[in-house]
């Protein structure tokens, strides 16, 4: 049986850069576009990783 390498994890990315959004929306007076900035970017982030892990495991 073969063994199945393990996929890579984008999660990190998102909860990190909610995070760090929140925290720079919080300096600059708004956090709710810092959260929704942050999710946008961890998404996007995300999905990349998603990608390129599916490109490399279809190989």
């Amino acid at each position: 049986m073969a063994s199945k390498t393990p996929s890579a994890a984008g999660g990190v990315f998102l909860a990190l850069a909610i995070l760090i959004g929140a925290l720079a929306g919080g300096v600059s007076g708004q956090p709710t576009i810092g959260v929704l900035a942050g999710a946008a970017v961890g998404i996007a982030v995300a999905v990349l990783i998603w990608l390129q892990d599916r490109k490399n495991t279809n190989r």
